[in-house]
């Protein structure tokens, strides 16, 4: 609770006396079970593509390198398969290869499968890389 001072008088402020115009639902941190069980909606806002290219990961703070194999691409990231686990929003430089061509950007670390591999977001594409990462999306949609 808050205190207003209004006209040399000081008055309580009350939640009744507030108007809430805008509420912005928050889903719950504390699940035991995927979120889609629980109907809350996807974090991902660009379509992704089955996408095999070589993955090579450097870790920006520690230098760890990892090396894999992508399962999927889009616009806004891309899964890496490996055994080899990063901390999640660990930043790293990323490179991929595909048919002689090379993207490389900054990426984070958004999901780990133990095991499986780990789900990375650019977050820092450089016009050329960007243009070829654009590129390539053209290319897989058209051949789907």
């Amino acid at each position: 609770m808050r205190t207003s001072a209004l006209r040399g008088t000081t008055r309580l402020l009350i939640a009744r006396d507030l108007l809430v115009t805008k509420i912005i639902p928050m889903p719950e941190r504390s699940f035991s079970f995927p979120a889609r069980l629980n109907g809350l909606r996807d974090r991902r806002f660009t379509i992704r593509y089955p996408f095999a290219a070589d993955a090579e990961l450097i870790d920006l703070e520690s230098g760890k390198q990892v090396e894999g194999v992508t399962s999927d691409i889009s616009l806004g990231g891309c899964f890496i398969c490996t055994s080899k686990a990063m901390p999640i929003n660990s930043r790293a430089r990323l490179r991929l290869t595909w048919k002689n061509q090379v993207l490389e950007a900054l990426a984070v670390v958004r999901i780990v499968k133990p095991r499986v591999g780990l789900g990375m977001e650019f977050f820092d594409l450089e016009p050329p890389h960007s243009t070829l990462l654009t590129d390539w999306i053209n290319t897989l949609r058209r051949t789907r």
